[in-house]
């Protein structure tokens, strides 16, 4: 089925832009000025330094983002590590049922005891996370602890 009208055919290309932009102005910078402006490009994380250039000049917010390696790799752990607690969590009922069931009664106490340190000993570490977790929170804000 061929169409005869040549309108409906579809040009290859981009569609145009409402409002392009056509007019150009050129600066010359010196090498101080230079490095500055580089420097201050860098630390924008703009991909392209025309839209940086337009935003200081309208002054649009300038983003900028600083990636902490340490502080980032210390909320994957912590991410890592309350996932490991929250799995001791939920088969500590199931060792205590085993507890129960295969030993007898003094053997069970027993391994109970020893059961009962080791809690304390993980109560005692997860207060030092916390402590840890709130230092961390007021040094670099709650933008790292949220979903």
């Amino acid at each position: 089925m061929k169409t005869n009208n040549l309108s409906e055919r579809r040009k290859g290309g981009r569609n145009p832009k409402n409002d392009p932009a056509i007019h150009r102005y050129v600066i010359y910078l010196n090498n101080v000025d230079n490095a500055r402006f580089l420097a201050l490009y860098d630390k924008s994380c703009m991909s392209v330094k025309a839209h940086f250039i337009t935003s200081c000049i309208f002054n649009k917010p300038i983003k900028v983002v600083k990636i902490d390696k340490a502080v980032q790799d210390y909320y994957m752990r912590l991410t890592t590590f309350f996932g490991q607690f929250r799995i001791v969590g939920t088969n500590y009922n199931q060792i205590v049922k085993a507890l129960k069931s295969n030993f007898s009664e003094k053997k069970a106490l027993a391994f109970l005891y020893k059961l009962e340190k080791q809690t304390i000993e993980m109560v005692v570490l997860q207060k030092k996370i916390m402590e840890l977790t709130e230092e961390f929170e007021k040094k670099y804000g709650s933008m790292w602890l949220q979903k």
